[in-house]
């Protein structure tokens, strides 16, 4: 019997799967940290794995896509 999930839940457990599997995947965005998100969808991941993968950035989304594209050039796997 399969669970259903709304596509808040099923975001969140995405992404809390993939930082589990691998080491090198952070979330990156406006208040994800302490907020948890806009909609919730990064609630608790700031406990779990810390500040250094859960990363709050400015409101520039230049900026946030610049960052990730770096990070992803670099070898790290960014969810912006």
């Amino acid at each position: 019997m399969s669970h259903q999930l709304t596509f808040r839940e099923a975001i969140a457990e995405a992404i809390k799967e993939e930082m589990k599997r691998d080491p090198t995947v952070f979330v990156m965005g406006e208040d994800l940290g302490k907020f948890g998100g806009s909609f919730g969808a990064t609630r608790g991941l700031l406990k779990e794995f810390g500040e250094e993968r859960i990363r709050d950035t400015p409101i520039s989304e230049t900026a946030i896509i610049g960052y990730a594209l770096g990070a992803a050039m670099g070898g790290m796997r960014p969810i912006a």
